[in-house]
């Protein structure tokens, strides 16, 4: 398992990461999530041990990470850096080897690695001859081809279309299922939601949020309405007691609610007794609550 207790680090007056405490368990995918600056990419930097905090530990299995081999480490940065006259077989082959793959079990591997993400192209290709997509493909299969305990993937979305990000994702549930701690960032509540077990959030270097996202969610209650087709007017829907946002789109509506509670006096006002197409009353998505609490100074 991974543990980060009390953790803290600054930039001579800049504090960047503010006594976070986070655990990580096999088989268990974290998503840290928090504006640009809040501190995830340096609270990564302490967790491969390229930073030191300065207050608080940082171990795997109970021992200091400061004490420890990494090989157990597979890391994809946020700032990619691939070799790009070497062919994908020489990229992968140096990252096998580095990690303790022989030469024969990366040349086993690999043919399964790049089907599974559908790198286009062969073996052969140089990695400069490759798209930006690929190439990030690439540079994810070298972090996770030896199969390692602990997965750190800094914005592994970055850049993808919608059918590679499935890609990768199913990637991530592999080594999920083998029994890999996961923990990632990225930018797109969709992917975090799709994917975490449990979330961080960070802000300005401090933990505002913890848990898994229908108990985060569960702390805002329900006072979201999505309404399609209703039986009175927009006007009239803004008049409810109770309704204090509405977004139209269309012939359908979403709503906040000041009170969970409201909800029933709402259906019975926007259904008049009717059948409508379509009513449902929920919490806010993760990503209302991103920009929420982003927006929040008193957070």
């Amino acid at each position: 398992m991974l543990e980060l207790s009390g953790v803290s680090k600054r930039f001579g007056s800049q504090q960047a990461v503010d006594n976070v405490s986070l655990t990580v368990a096999p088989g268990e995918i974290l998503g840290l999530i928090g504006q640009n600056g809040a501190g995830k990419t340096t609270t990564f930097r302490m967790i491969l041990d390229f930073l030191r905090p300065e207050t608080g530990t940082v171990t795997w299995s109970g021992q200091p990470m400061t004490k420890i081999d990494h090989d157990f480490i597979g890391y994809l940065p946020e700032e990619r850096g691939l070799y790009p006259k070497l062919t994908i077989d020489e990229q992968i082959q140096f990252f096998g080897q580095l990690h303790g793959m022989s030469r024969k079990a990366v040349q086993n591997a690999l043919p399964e690695w790049l089907d599974r993400f559908d790198v286009k192209g062969k073996r052969t290709d140089k990695v400069k001859d490759l798209s930006k997509g690929n190439q990030q493909k690439v540079q994810l299969i070298a972090a996770l081809i030896f199969m390692p305990k602990l997965v750190i993937l800094d914005e592994p979305f970055s850049g993808l279309d919608p059918v590679n990000a499935s890609l990768l994702e199913a990637g991530v549930r592999f080594m999920q299922s083998s029994g890999s701690a996961i923990i990632f960032s990225s930018h797109d509540m969709h992917n975090v939601e799709s994917l975490s077990d449990r979330l961080v959030m960070l802000k300005n270097g401090r933990e505002v949020l913890t848990g898994t996202i229908p108990d985060i969610q569960a702390q805002y209650g329900e006072t979201r309405i999505h309404l399609k087709q209703p039986a009175v007017s927009a006007q009239a829907i803004t008049q409810l007691p109770g309704v204090v946002a509405m977004h139209q789109q269309g012939d359908e509506f979403d709503l906040e609610l000041d009170d969970p509670a409201r909800g029933r006096e709402v259906f019975q006002a926007v259904t008049q007794g009717e059948y409508i197409t379509g009513f449902s009353q929920h919490a806010p998505s993760l990503d209302e609550i991103f920009r929420m609490k982003v927006g929040d100074d008193n957070a």
